[in-house]
C-alpha cells in the first residue's frame, strides 16, 4: 500500500476540479525533483527531439504551464502542457470535471479553460531564462482555437508562430469532445488547410508537429488522416484522446456529457493505436493514449506501435509514483525481452 492509496479517501472527499486546482498550487511550491536523464535502453528519438523515456504526462494535468518541471522531477520523461488557445476562455459551466470511482475513470467537459497564450509564453520564457532547473527538459505544447473564435485554422496558425519557439513540439489538438465543430477538423479537406496552415506558420523553425486524434473515428478516416500526415510530414500522431462512448460504465456520473478517460477507454484507444499502426504501415511514430495505468498497459502500448505513451487519469486514481513505476517496469520488459532499446518492441506484437 502505497502513501497515496491512503490518503486517496481523504482527497476525493474534494470534488475534482477543486482538487486539481489544490494539487497544482502544491507543486507550484514544490522544488521540483531529479530529472529524467536519458538512458540506452528507454530513450526514443522522434522528430529529432529526444525523449529521455517514452512516458509522458498528457496534457489537460498542466493546462497553464505552471508545473512542468515539478512534474519532470517524478520521473516522467516528457511533459504536455495545455490544451491552450490564443485568447483566455473560462471553458465550460461547472462542474464539468467528474471522477468514476467505480469505473476508474473520468468524465471532463472542460472546454480548452485556459489562461491564453501570453500566460503561458511568459511561464515558458521565464523557465528557459531561469535554467529550467538545470536540464531543459522535454515540454511539448498543446495548441488549440477559441471556442467563439470566426476562423479556427488562424487560430492554430498564430498558436504555432507564437510557441514553436518555446515548445519541444507542437500537438495540434483537434479531438476534443468539448468545443462543439472541433472534430470536424478530423475531416480530409480541413485537416490539410489547417496543417498547411500550420506548417506554413511554424517556418523553418523546425518544431516537430504533433497531431492530436479522437477514438471515434472511422476506418476511411484513419486511412485518410495517415496518408496526410504522411504528406504533411508531420513527427507524430498521438492516438487517442478521449471518447464520446460510454462503455459498461457502473458510476453514477456515467450520463454526464464530456469526454471520457481511464480504465474504460483502454481497449478502443488500443484497438485504434493497432489500426492507425496498420494504416501506416509504420511510417509515422504513434504515442499511445488513453487508459494506461500499469507496467503491462504501457508495454503493450508499445508493442502494438507506440514510440511513446502518455497519461493522465491514472495519476488520479494512482498518485504520484506512478511514472518512476512505469520508468522502472519498462527498464525491467526490455532486459526480460532480450532487447538492447525499447526501439526495438516497438510495433513488435
Amino acid at each position: 500500500m502505497t502513501p497515496f492509496s491512503l490518503l486517496r479517501p481523504l482527497i476525493f472527499r474534494i470534488p475534482a476540479e477543486p482538487a486539481h486546482r489544490l494539487t497544482i498550487k502544491a507543486l507550484a511550491l514544490s522544488s521540483g525533483g531529479n530529472r529524467a536523464a536519458p538512458t540506452p535502453t528507454l530513450a526514443q528519438r522522434i522528430g529529432g527531439v529526444v525523449f529521455p523515456n517514452p512516458v509522458g504526462m498528457a496534457p489537460g494535468f498542466d493546462k497553464n504551464a505552471e508545473v512542468p518541471d515539478a512534474m519532470l522531477g517524478m520521473g516522467f520523461g516528457h511533459v504536455e502542457v495545455g490544451t491552450v488557445t490564443p485568447l483566455p476562455q473560462e471553458g465550460n459551466p461547472k462542474p464539468r470535471l467528474f471522477r468514476l470511482v467505480e469505473d476508474s475513470a473520468v468524465i471532463n467537459r472542460m472546454g480548452f479553460n485556459n489562461e491564453g497564450a501570453q500566460a503561458v509564453i511568459r511561464r515558458l520564457m521565464r523557465r528557459r531564462e531561469t535554467g529550467a532547473h538545470g536540464l531543459p527538459g522535454i515540454v511539448g505544447v498543446n495548441i488549440g482555437a477559441n471556442k467563439d473564435s470566426a476562423d479556427r485554422i488562424a487560430d492554430y496558425a498564430q498558436m504555432t508562430r507564437l510557441m514553436a519557439p518555446l515548445a519541444s513540439y507542437l500537438t495540434v489538438n483537434i479531438s476534443s469532445p468539448n468545443t462543439p465543430g472541433l472534430r470536424a477538423l478530423q475531416d480530409e479537406g480541413a485537416l490539410s488547410a489547417l496543417l498547411d496552415a500550420v506548417c506554413e506558420a511554424r517556418g523553418n523553425m523546425g518544431t516537430p508537429i504533433f497531431l492530436k486524434l479522437a477514438p471515434d473515428l472511422e476506418p476511411d478516416d484513419i486511412d485518410s488522416i495517415c496518408r496526410i500526415a504522411l504528406e504533411k510530414k508531420l513527427a507524430a500522431l498521438i492516438i487517442s484522446n478521449t471518447t464520446i462512448t460510454r462503455p459498461g460504465l457502473r458510476s453514477p456520473h456515467a450520463a454526464e456529457a464530456g469526454g471520457l478517460s481511464g480504465i474504460p477507454l483502454r481497449h478502443l484507444a488500443l484497438q485504434r493505436l493497432r489500426d492507425f499502426r496498420n494504416a501506416s504501415g509504420g511510417a509515422i511514430p504513434l504515442v499511445g493514449v488513453g487508459g494506461i495505468s500499469t507496467v503491462e498497459d504501457a508495454w503493450g502500448r508499445i508493442r502494438a506501435g507506440a514510440s511513446l505513451i502518455q497519461f493522465y487519469s491514472a495519476m488520479v486514481y494512482e498518485g504520484p509514483g506512478l511514472a518512476r513505476r512505469i520508468v522502472r517496469g519498462l527498464e525491467k520488459k526490455v532486459r526480460e525481452a532480450g532487447m538492447t532499446s525499447i526501439a526495438e518492441a516497438v510495433g513488435s506484437e
